[in-house]
Formats: structure tokens, sequence, C-alpha cells
């Protein structure tokens, strides 16, 4: 029996011997880091270079944006050293530190989202009082209160874990997870039981709340409206949509998966299915959001027609 305090690493069992193949996983897993990155650095720098789109909206799609970087980073850099490790094992900080990044980035994810579809409901119920009702300082104050929120709540659920006396260090999944570790435990954790319940409240049902209550007020003046207010609703808010449903389904899976026993589902499946919010949510966004929305689309374009005048120019000199 051992403290999680002197703990010096975990062994994760979930990874398959895939011989001469790991290679190949590797630049996919490496393929896809790089394509989360660009696409999601391009739409930051275009939101942040381009006054036309310092509009609320545009803010919180920035700090949408951010957080897929944040947490792409919490989750391939590692994958990456796993794929080519033969023995897979991490130290007990930096699983800790992953954990964090990984539990953080789930609910940063969904505040924002949440505030999305609230920006959205002003946007199209208030249409006259938009501006007076979410201001510029609005945005920037919504946006520190969400990261910050999931930093303090989740570090609360971090240190209940830290203090947990464990009785083994193996963990049954190819990345730390927070309830895997709780089950190690071998003291009592009751008290974590309790509050990562009331954590997954505050992170899955506060959010949903105002974003159930917004798209219903939405689909109520849709009916209602006129085809220009409809095509409005549509055009701006599918993208969101399409993201909260996404995500919704990596994460119930991820809790399903840390709650219950999911042997009978194939490992190669389960693998896919645990990483798929982290992995999929970062490279749907950016094509939602970049292609669905046509000031963001204009914008590219412009961007890129003024790239290929300035590289046909010195061939015309």
């Amino acid at each position: 029996m051992i403290n999680s305090t002197q703990v010096s690493y975990f062994i994760l069992t979930a990874y398959l011997d895939s011989g001469p193949l790991k290679y190949l996983y590797f630049l996919i897993i490496l393929s896809l880091y790089m394509l989360i990155v660009i696409s999601n650095v391009f739409l930051i720098v275009v939101i942040c270079m381009n006054r036309s789109l310092h509009e609320p909206m545009y803010l919180f799609l920035c700090s949408l944006f951010v957080n897929e970087l944040y947490g792409s980073t919490g989750l391939f850099p590692f994958l990456l050293l796993q794929i080519l490790s033969d023995i897979h094992t991490v130290s007990a900080p930096f699983c800790f530190l992953q954990i964090f990044c990984i539990y953080t980035y789930a609910n940063i994810e969904f505040c924002n989202l949440a505030i999305m579809s609230y920006d959205r409901y002003l946007a199209i119920c208030f249409p006259l009082q938009y501006n007076t009702r979410m201001t510029t300082n609005k945005v920037v104050i919504f946006i520190i209160l969400i990261w910050l929120y999931s930093f303090v709540k989740f570090l609360i659920t971090l240190s209940l874990n830290i203090r947990l006396t464990l009785c083994r260090n193996v963990i049954n999944s190819v990345i730390c997870r927070n309830y895997l570790i709780v089950k190690l435990a071998c003291s009592d954790t009751k008290v974590n039981n309790i509050y990562g319940l009331f954590g997954i409240f505050l992170s899955i049902i506060v959010p949903l709340l105002p974003i159930l209550f917004s798209y219903m007020e939405i689909l109520k003046i849709c009916f209602s409206g006129s085809k220009q207010t409809r095509q409005k609703a549509v055009s701006t808010c599918t993208p969101q949509l399409v993201s909260l449903l996404n995500f919704s389904f990596g994460c119930c899976f991820e809790i399903l998966q840390s709650r219950f026993d999911m042997n009978r589902v194939p490992n190669v499946l389960r693998i896919i299915l645990s990483l798929y919010f982290v992995i999929l949510q970062p490279l749907l966004n950016p094509i939602m959001y970049g292609f669905q929305m046509s000031k963001i689309r204009n914008t590219c374009k412009h961007i890129f027609c003024k790239m290929l005048a300035g590289h046909k120019d010195p061939m015309q000199m």
C-alpha cells in the first residue's frame, strides 16, 4: 500500500502491441495534431487581426479555438511518445497534469458552447438590444470566468485525488483518467465519489440549461419570424449545434467508460471512442466555423487571394 503522493509512476495497460505499425500510427497522430494546431492557430490569427471580426460571437470563437489547442496539447504529445515506447508508463505528476488539462478542457468547452448559445439567443431574439446587452467588456468577463471557474472546480477534484492512499498503480487506459485513479485507492473514496458526481452535474447539466433555454427561444422565433430571421438562425446556430452534439456524444462515452464495466466493447473501439472528444472536436470546430460562417469564410478567402497576388507580383516583375 502506497500513498499517491509517493507513487513515482503509473502503468497504462490499454496499449496494443502493434509492432512496426506503430510508426504508421505515429505519423497519423502527428498529422492530426499538426492539422489541429495549424487550423486553430490560423483562425485565431484571422479573428485577432481583422477588426471586422472583433464582435462578441467571434471573440467567443477565439476562446473556443484556444481551448482546442489547450486540450489537444494535453493529449497528442503524450500519445506520440507512448506509441513509440515499448514500456507504457507515465510519471505521477505528469499523469495528474494530463488529467487536469483534459478535464478542464472538457469543462471549458461545454461552458464556451453554453455562452455562445446565449449570445445567439440575444442576437436573434433581441437584435436591437444586442449591442447593449453583449458588449466587448462583458465578453471578456464571460471568457475569464469560464476559464477561471473550470480551473478552480477541477483543482478541488485533483486535490481530493492526490490525498488518496493507493493499492495499485495500473490503469487500464491509453491516457490518465480521473476516476480510474480513484478506483486504485484502498482508502475511503466516498468524498471523491460524491464530489465526482457533483462535478459531472456542474460540468454538464449547468451549461446544458442555458443551451436548452436559448435554442428553445430561438426555435420559437424561427417558427414565428420572417424567412430572413430563419436563415440567420440556421447559418449561425448550425455549427454550434453540430459541435455541441458531437462533443456531448464523446463525453457521454467517456463518463460511461469511467463509471461502468466496458470490457464487452472491443478494445480498439473502446480506445477510439475514449479519445473521440479530444481528437475529433478540435478538428471539427475549425472546419464547421471556418466553412459555415460566411464572415470568417470570406475573410479567409480574402487572405488567400492576397497571398496568391503577392506570389504572382514578383514573377511578373
